[in-house]
């Protein structure tokens, strides 16, 4: 009889452990997959480019190297692409700011960096970012100089 509740009390012990385990595991993946469970205090920021090649869909949004948000939705309007950032509450952004994909080291990812302004208005949920700047295609690039077109 005591052997079964000491059998019991060990399952219910590992289970446990089991369990705690399993929610942190889930809350690191989460974490550094930069998920978001719930929307999140976040506004969403438009921004139209002649090309994004090489932006993805949850690349970082940063200002002065510190990330605040991060690349929500990229899709088509006309003729240019159309960018949709999440940028954090709090981080004021302005209708003078100028948005740019750059790209960390020379074949590394690529983000969006924003300068915010400061005399414009202040840009609220569903604003446009009106400057924008393409990244550098560093195929075409080479391509031109292969092929003599540099300028």
């Amino acid at each position: 009889m005591v052997g079964v509740m000491e059998r019991g009390k060990l399952e219910f012990t590992v289970g446990i452990f089991v369990l705690v385990g399993v929610i942190c595991l889930g809350y690191l993946a989460i974490k550094l997959g930069k998920l978001e469970l719930i929307g999140g205090d976040y506004y969403e920021l438009n921004a139209e480019f002649s090309t994004t090649s090489g932006l993805k869909h949850g690349a970082s949004v940063e200002i002065a190297g510190v990330e605040v948000g991060r690349v929500k939705h990229i899709g088509l309007k006309e003729d240019l692409a159309l960018v949709v950032l999440a940028v954090q509450d709090g981080i004021p952004v302005y209708s003078d700011a100028i948005a740019s994909i750059k790209t960390r080291g020379i074949i590394g990812e690529k983000f969006m960096e924003l300068s915010p302004g400061g005399a414009g208005e202040l840009l609220h949920n569903g604003g446009n970012i009106q400057d924008t700047e393409s990244g550098i295609d560093l195929e075409q690039v080479i391509s031109q100089y292969i092929h003599g077109t540099v300028e």
